[in-house]
């Protein structure tokens, strides 16, 4: 983790409901990365890092790890569609949810820990595959830490 004044890095935002995550750079500087809603890989957001350090509030907010992981397979879960282990798990959030949503009620708390926890499982996934296409923000140590719902 990098330390810096009153921001610890890495840090994770919600931008205008989008998950950005920034980290520190060898150089000292702050590198950003915006979630992609086309291909769920993170795009670099180096021009958002003002904004959102300076502007938190309102569209804006800080997001635990956590918090982080579930935006970030929420919105992959809705946006992206494709073959394999990590879109049947996409799937089968879908359907408890929408199952749910057509009983018009609030997931149960035994629904919303399987959600989250194939949640969790989804970004490790997905995010070794990002690591191993060589994008350069993917992380899947975050979701290997169920220990750690921060």
């Amino acid at each position: 983790m990098t330390e810096m004044p009153g921001l610890t890095l890495p840090a994770y935002f919600n931008y205008y409901k989008s998950p950005v995550k920034m980290a520190g750079a060898p150089d000292g500087s702050i590198k950003a990365w915006r979630l992609s809603h086309d291909t769920g890989g993170w795009e670099p957001a180096d021009d958002l890092v003002e904004e959102i350090l300076f502007a938190v509030g309102g569209e804006i907010s800080s997001l635990t790890v956590d918090s982080f992981i579930q935006w970030t397979e929420h919105d992959r879960g809705r946006y992206l569609r494709g073959e394999g282990p990590v879109f049947a798990l996409y799937e089968t959030v879908r359907a408890i949810v929408e199952s749910a949503q057509a009983e018009g009620r609030r997931l149960t708390a035994t629904e919303l820990a399987l959600v989250r926890g194939i949640r969790r499982k989804t970004f490790l996934m997905f995010e070794e595959q990002l690591q191993q296409a060589g994008d350069p923000a993917a992380d899947p140590s975050l979701g290997a830490d169920e220990s750690n719902p921060s």
